[in-house]
């Protein structure tokens, strides 16, 4: 569907904007998130330091899932070595998001104590994937880049350099905000982020410094090509936002990019509404357990009941065994 100039009223929380900025030949999205990212990050009651991450991974998800043109699903992963050593964030097209984390609380706790609770802590050294997964009848996309102590935002970085070859700078900003409420103090999560991309028609503009590969002797000078005038302008205007001007429920997303870009003139489009849902369902759970054979359905029992519950949501599925007999048992 070709995106065409929104309204000019503020879309507020949870929605994705795109917008293009031409002179600049940049093109980009950004959201503030409220409703949403409280709701998913209350129903796990994570560590703090690591609801931020699990927060930073669904604004990533966000940004890059909601520029999918077909029906279909984006799924960013973690698999690491660090206290947080596995980070799932998928967003389905319509603006489904759903995340969890897995983690181990003595190691949080200790990177806490320690001053090294970053998103590069946590997450330590491992790989990042991205997939993009169009349906049963279709063949996933993924691209892989490693983890090395570093954050999702250069790790995005690097993802788009390497595997998509498009200069890329992404911001992601996580935290909580006290309002008053009803005479009441509430404390609430929100977080917010802007993807910008250097989209000119001519593709030589695109050209990127070299990572260095192999040994560089000690001392030698690398002199990186000439960026593009507009790349370099578009990204000093990037590199003067602040973590609390993509969360501050005052400065919405159109603000934000008018102040950015005014000088140089914004186009917004039509946003893409996010919501928090989760995919599982009952139908979804049997369709897995009836693959199982006996032997793996009599492992599942306790109790006399199979038990299954969704990472994501936390919902809790409960089976009788006689309903599954198992693929040895049918063959018979």
């Amino acid at each position: 569907m070709a995106e065409t100039p929104s309204s000019p009223q503020f879309v507020g929380d949870d929605a994705v904007l795109p917008f293009e900025v031409a002179p600049l030949d940049v093109r980009g999205r950004a959201i503030q998130m409220g409703p949403a990212i409280d709701a998913l990050l209350a129903r796990h009651d994570y560590p703090d330091v690591v609801s931020r991450l699990v927060g930073e991974a669904v604004v990533l998800a966000v940004l890059l899932g909601s520029s999918l043109k077909f029906d279909g699903k984006f799924i960013l992963q973690t698999e690491t070595n660090g206290p947080v050593d596995m980070l799932v964030a998928d967003y389905r097209t319509g603006g489904e998001v759903r995340a969890y984390a897995r983690f181990d609380a003595e190691r949080v706790a200790a990177a806490e104590a320690g001053g090294s609770a970053d998103p590069a802590g946590l997450l330590g050294s491992g790989t990042l994937a991205m997939t993009v997964d169009q349906g049963v009848y279709m063949s996933r996309y993924q691209g892989v880049v490693p983890l090395e102590g570093q954050g999702l935002e250069e790790a995005a970085h690097t993802y788009f350099r390497q595997s998509e070859q498009i200069p890329t700078r992404v911001r992601l900003a996580v935290g909580e905000i006290i309002q008053r409420e009803d005479g009441q103090m509430q404390r609430g999560w929100r977080a917010g982020g802007l993807i910008v991309q250097f989209l000119p028609d001519a593709p030589e503009r695109m050209r990127q410094p070299d990572l260095p590969s192999g040994d560089v002797p000690e001392g030698t000078e690398i002199e990186p090509p000439d960026e593009d005038d507009a790349w370099v302008e578009a990204q000093a205007l990037i590199g003067t936002v602040e973590d609390h001007e993509l969360t501050d429920p005052a400065v919405p997303v159109e603000r934000l990019l008018y102040r950015l870009f005014h000088e140089r003139g914004v186009r917004v489009f039509a946003p893409v509404a996010i919501s928090d849902a989760c995919s599982c369902s009952r139908d979804r759970i049997v369709g897995m357990l009836s693959r199982f054979s006996g032997e793996e359905i009599a492992d599942s029992i306790e109790d006399g009941r199979i038990t299954v519950t969704c990472e994501f949501c936390g919902t809790r599925y409960e089976f009788d065994p006689d309903e599954f007999a198992g693929p040895e048992e049918d063959a018979g």
